[in-house]
């Protein structure tokens, strides 16, 4: 899955749940079941999401409606295989924009 953001240093968790084609329930609901989700909370209470939140997102969101994990298997994943999942993760999401971009080339030719 392709996420859409632009650049920015925080996102609001509506631009998360809309680039996610999610509920914004659903992202409150995985910040309380995973640890690793930390967003920022401003005076209000409004949820700021950096893109470190949206790396583990994309990754929670892999693994549960991609692949097809449990809540604790997908927990249990993220604690025994962190950094060599995230990384291989964040290779496969590279390659394939790189796909994608080359195809698009492709079709223009």
């Amino acid at each position: 899955m392709h996420i859409d953001l632009p650049e920015k240093r925080y996102y609001s968790i509506g631009e998360v749940a809309k680039a996610f084609n999610v509920n914004t329930s659903l992202i409150r609901f995985w910040e309380k079941e995973f640890d690793v989700l930390k967003p920022k909370k401003n005076a209000k209470g409004n949820r700021k999401f950096t893109p470190e939140d949206i790396k583990n997102l994309q990754f929670i969101y892999h693994l549960v409606k991609e692949r097809g994990f449990t809540l604790e298997g997908a927990k249990t994943h993220l604690k025994e295989e962190k950094k060599k999942s995230l990384t291989n993760f964040e290779i496969i999401r590279k390659l394939e924009n790189i796909k994608t971009q080359l195809t698009k080339i492709k079709n223009q030719l």
